[in-house]
């Protein structure tokens, strides 16, 4: 029996592909789930829904799912956003290799399907393609029609429309179709047409909440293939050069559906290799998820500037809210990882977003829409006043947002001196933001004002923010100082210095031997202290605020692991002890939370941030491998968190925080192996000091290190 239409728990989103404007996510059934439109991260048109996929041969119908017998193999080509997906089904004696992608440039999903017979004689086979389209997040009063000017299916409600079409054994147009209302008793979907006998009920038109298949009936000799193209085309209908879907449909007509698979292929393949990077001793399979990792990332970045923290629909099953906004904390750490990676305009629309989005009080909310808006949020603007008493009124925000984007800008001017485009964000983003930073403070510790921490679930002092801080009172320092504001940078450097002061006199603790997460001032002055232990506590050092060889930094980090590390086969790193977000057990002494991908890497770039010779950085090269296997994904996708007895992916999947992190650890790895002056055969990276790279080069004796593991210090 077929598996109802609805949605599942998550599924992670296996192949991601888009532009900057239009994202397409497959789940690892290779059903579309999400179909994104004009903006990554909004207007999702699928909305976590089944698109499916399916073959009709030999009197029997089925959708292309392993429940019917269905093998599939998922991955990209290479170095691209072109899919490699073989679908095989023996019984049916039937291979399908399909080849995705979204172009790079217009808004245009394309699909190849080289349909293989396995039997010996010649067969009819017949490849449905199913239209769940939900248009501007609703099913409500959209129309799909059969256009017989272009011979295709079109969905479409307002400005938004989405044609649908085939070439077929050299074929083209649309010859074999149903249209019809979905959801209602008795109409469940024209999904269900396609299974009843392999044909298709031709109906011309339906409104409210629709659906539509489409099939290619192909003829294949035995043992021989061949080959289809589908195609979707989103946009206005008619705006003339390119931007109609009409004019697109023409253009792919025209050319060839073909042609633009291979012009996104090398695209991509450009795309990736731009920099002249060598790996020195990273693996072949570290080098192919840093490079996956970078593809990713792009395609989960607006064109607008937005960095979307992710884009699997399917967490609106636990939280009826997605990860499909802006934060500017993911972004800020993001838009660094592409910086250290050589590229320049993702960051530098990024920095310009947050411009246009800060308050004229000089902080950035929770988070936003890739359109710029408010986006959804749980901290309120109201709170107890710190004696359990009335409400008074608080700032909703996480400061270390604010903070992280100085700090990352000023990383992206070190990178690039690109002195024009600085000029303008100076006045609009640093010194507004900066100014926040040094009036909101706590005026009996001098340490940064209360605020929510970087997981969004307790509100108070913390380590990571202050932390943040700190780096982002330096940046704006050296802003103001190239811009000739003397004052300024001393303003911004004094209060920095009255942070750390704050730090050492209130968040190092001394009877724990370490950092605290988090200290909350009551009215009187009384500290309260939040002695969790939180992998986040890297914040002490990861943006200045101390060396990493201080050592309250390493007595701080040696607790992170030897508390947070998952004691299981799958091991790993957690947020803190006895983590609630999707927690699978109770027993915290060995599993005190699931393992997030970024935690882990933080050890490994705490071990980088200190590592004096090549042994030192043996943690590291543990914890890329630790990546690497838990990714589970052929496709290479990360999700954020993993199974901690299995090893499953959990959460979103992707998450475009673990891959920049990949991407960052990857670059601080190599930049230490220059500054240890380690080589390996051919090895040079010329293109850091022609761009004006900036990076400390301290005098570093070559000494024998302790052994040990990723978690060893």
């Amino acid at each position: 029996m077929l598996v109802a239409h609805t949605r599942t728990l998550a599924m992670p989103r296996d192949l991601p592909l888009g532009n900057g404007r239009m994202l397409v996510t497959f789940d690892d059934e290779y059903r579309i789930r999400d179909i994104f439109y004009p903006f990554v991260g909004k207007e999702n048109h699928v909305g976590g829904y089944y698109c499916r996929f399916g073959v009709y041969v030999d009197g029997q119908f089925t959708w292309v799912e392993r429940a019917h017998g269905w093998t599939l193999d998922l991955g990209y080509e290479r170095d691209t956003l072109v899919t490699e997906v073989t679908c095989r089904n023996e019984s049916l004696g039937v291979v399908l290799v399909c080849s995705d992608c979204v172009d790079f440039h217009a808004n245009l999903y394309v699909r190849r399907v080289e349909v293989t017979n396995l039997r010996p004689q010649e067969r009819e086979i017949r490849v449905f393609f199913h239209q769940d389209l939900r248009i501007a997040d609703s099913d409500v009063g959209d129309t799909a029609a059969y256009d017989p000017a272009t011979r295709a299916v079109v969905h479409y409600k307002g400005n938004r429309y989405f044609l649908i079409n085939l070439l077929a054994c050299g074929e083209l147009g649309v010859r074999k179709w149903a249209i019809g209302q979905k959801g209602q008793p008795g109409k469940e979907g024209t999904w269900r047409d396609a299974e009843d006998d392999g044909n298709l009920s031709g109906s011309p038109i339906a409104q409210g909440a629709v659906d539509s298949v489409v099939a290619a009936h192909v003829p294949v000799p035995g043992h021989s293939t061949s080959e289809i193209f589908y195609w979707i085309a989103a946009g206005p209908r008619w705006k003339g050069d390119w931007d109609g879907v009409d004019e697109l449909n023409a253009k792919v007509v025209e050319r060839g559906p073909a042609s633009f698979l291979q012009r996104t292929r090398d695209y991509w393949r450009l795309w990736v290799s731009k920099e002249p990077i060598d790996f020195f001793d990273l693996s072949p399979d570290i080098v192919d998820l840093y490079r996956r990792s970078l593809l990713i990332l792009r395609t989960q970045i607006d064109n607008g500037g937005a960095i979307i923290a992710a884009n699997d629909s399917d967490i609106t099953t636990f939280a009826r809210d997605t990860y499909s906004y802006m934060w500017p904390r993911d972004g800020a750490l993001v838009a660094h990882a592409l910086d250290l990676a050589g590229y320049q305009e993702p960051p530098r629309r990024f920095f310009e977003f947050c411009a246009d989005v800060l308050t004229p009080e000089g902080y950035l909310m929770h988070k936003y829409t890739p359109d710029r808006a408010l986006g959804s949020s749980w901290h309120p603007w109201i709170g107890p006043n710190g004696d359990g008493g009335t409400q008074t009124p608080q700032l909703p925000i996480q400061e270390d947002e604010t903070a992280l984007v100085i700090w990352a800008l000023w990383k992206h001017f070190q990178r690039y001196r690109d002195i024009e485009d600085l000029r303008g964000l100076y006045g609009r983003l640093v010194k507004k933001a900066a100014a926040f930073l040094v009036s909101y403070r706590d005026p009996t510790t001098k340490l940064p004002g209360p605020s929510y921490d970087l997981w969004e679930e307790r509100r108070g002092i913390l380590t990571f923010t202050c932390g943040s801080v700190i780096g982002g009172l330096h940046a704006a320092a050296q802003f103001a100082t190239i811009f000739g504001e003397c004052e300024l940078a001393r303003r911004y450097e004094s209060a920095a210095q009255e942070i750390r002061q704050g730090m050492d006199t209130h968040l190092w603790r001394p009877e724990l031997g370490r950092f605290a997460r988090m200290v909350r001032v009551h009215l009187g002055g009384a500290i309260e202290v939040d002695d969790t232990i939180d992998a986040s506590l890297y914040g002490a050092f990861a943006f200045g605020a101390y060396p990493p060889d201080d050592p309250r930094v390493e007595s701080t980090m040696k607790a992170i692991r030897d508390h947070l590390w998952c004691k299981t086969d799958v091991g790993g790193v957690a947020r803190y002890t006895n983590d609630y977000y999707h927690q699978v057990g109770k027993d915290i002494t060995t599993v005190p939370g699931n393992p997030w991908f970024i935690c882990t890497m933080w050890l490994a770039q705490y071990a980088i941030a200190r590592a004096k010779t090549s042994a030192d950085l043996d943690p590291a090269r543990q914890i890329l491998a630790w990546v690497e296997k838990r990714k589970k994904r052929p496709s290479g996708v990360l999700a954020e968190q993993v199974h901690p007895y299995t090893g499953a992916p959990l959460s979103v999947a992707p998450l475009t925080w673990s891959h920049g992190t990949v991407v960052t650890l990857v670059q601080e790895y190599l930049d230490r192996c220059e500054a240890l002056g380690l080589k390996w055969p051919g090895t040079k990276r010329p293109y850091r000091k022609e761009q004006g790279y900036e990076r400390p080069e301290p005098e570093i004796p070559l000494e024998q290190p302790a052994s040990g593991g990723p978690i060893a210090s």
